[in-house]
């Protein structure tokens, strides 16, 4: 097993040291299960909040308000849980030595686009070609 890396609390990975050495794919990788257990506890909450909230609600216009609140409850947790997915696979690129490596190019991510979006898997130069492409295409 691999020993811990110790790594400063106020560390942020720059520029000017190897890009993806040890404490930036440590750095990266705390920060994406921090990310994903935030999301799964709120999932929790969710679930907890929906199995204790159902009640017989007499006013229709009421009722329908407690629907509505549900439903988007249930789409914003649908949305989190593929979030949760792509955090996954995010943390087998870290362990495949892939991560911070656009997946269409090769080159590396930048640091501040990786650290805003820590699933990002292309460059912002391929990530736009890529938008650029799919609006032509659903214009269509």
């Amino acid at each position: 097993m691999k020993q811990e890396l110790f790594l400063p609390d106020d560390y942020r990975p720059a520029e000017d040291e190897p890009f993806m050495n040890e404490r930036q794919v440590e750095y990266f990788r705390r920060k994406l299960l921090n990310w994903r257990a935030e999301l799964l506890a709120g999932s929790r909450d969710t679930i907890e909040g929906l199995q204790d909230g159902t009640r017989n609600i007499p006013d229709v216009a009421d009722r329908a308000s407690e629907e509505t609140d549900r439903a988007l409850e249930l789409r914003t947790r649908d949305r989190q849980r593929k979030l949760v997915s792509k955090i996954d696979g995010a943390l087998r690129r870290i362990d495949e030595g892939e991560f911070g490596y656009c997946s269409v190019t090769g080159e590396p991510i930048s640091l501040k686009r990786l650290d805003a979006r820590p699933i990002a898997t292309m460059s912002l130069e391929a990530q736009e070609r890529h938008e650029r492409r799919e609006k032509v295409h659903r214009d269509d």
